[in-house]
């Protein structure tokens, strides 16, 4: 009995958030060990699903650098980065293109398995080459949305899965961060909420001391934090991913960690919230 009511006040908890997001589109960038492990990937997409039927308007966009490692292995193509981007030569594009398309086909497939309907778009993102392409390549840079054609599938119960392919006006495919893709497709479609799942907790003032998780913060003092070295590597892209859709217009953005499981559910439909919250 204990038990039960235990399960009822956390659906009464939720119960205002659910009020105040229906309709709403929330963009979720989906990655790291989250993309890995097969049921923390079942636990995310759980969450997605369960979300599109209590009517939230989820967009789900990946990238998939693991798979993009271990196909580069296979076949012995060259891992390289600079800076935190992909160095991307012809022969590599070539090889993250088919292997994005096959984990976007994936994760469709899967969100159908679990009970929830899925749309796979790989057309949406218009591409730029990356303002250092002599050193990276085909990386690239969101140059425009499509944003008609997200709009068309973001039904209700229905799920938009994005990959962070981009195409250019060259007709060439460009690899692009997808933290920046889905920063840039949230502020096209005027979502509410962006989402980051990472390998951390969040946003903490030491780093891989979880006890000092910031749950949350400004855009001006994430500045401050950069500035002081507290914000560094690979958690600047994210941030500045976040301040990118918060100065474009979206309400929140979130950094949480996507192995937690059901961290999605914690985060948006919970008081407390497990992760890092950044706002305007």
């Amino acid at each position: 009995m204990e038990e039960a009511i235990r399960k009822s006040a956390v659906l009464i908890e939720a119960l205002p958030y659910i009020k105040a997001y229906a309709n709403k589109i929330f963009v979720i960038k989906y990655g790291g060990s989250a993309f890995i492990d097969p049921e923390i990937k079942r636990g995310v997409l759980q969450d997605i699903v369960f979300m599109s039927y209590v009517g939230i308007r989820p967009i789900l966009v990946h990238g998939g650098g693991p798979f993009i490692n271990e196909e580069l292995k296979k076949t012995g193509g060259k891992i390289e980065f600079k800076d935190g981007l992909r160095v991307t030569p012809k022969e590599t594009m070539e090889v993250v293109k088919r292997v994005l398309t096959e984990v976007n086909h994936a994760i469709a497939g899967d969100i159908k398995k679990i009970g929830g309907r899925a749309v796979s778009l790989n057309e949406v993102v218009k591409a730029k080459p990356h303002k250092d392409a002599k050193k990276l390549g085909f990386a690239g840079e969101v140059d425009s949305i499509k944003s008609d054609m997200i709009r068309k599938v973001v039904r209700p119960r229905s799920v938009p899965v994005i990959s962070s392919v981009g195409h250019g006006a060259d007709n060439k495919s460009y690899n692009i961060n997808a933290d920046d893709v889905s920063s840039e497709i949230a502020v096209s479609i005027k979502a509410v909420k962006l989402v980051l799942l990472t390998d951390v907790k969040g946003i903490m003032k030491k780093k891989e001391d979880e006890n000092t998780l910031i749950s949350a913060l400004t855009m001006e003092e994430t500045e401050k934090l950069i500035d002081e070295n507290v914000i560094q590597g690979g958690m600047i892209p994210k941030v500045k991913a976040c301040t990118n859709a918060l100065a474009g217009g979206v309400s929140k953005t979130h950094i949480i960690d996507g192995r937690i499981p059901h961290s999605l559910l914690l985060e948006i439909f919970t008081d407390k919230g497990i992760g890092t919250e950044i706002v305007k």
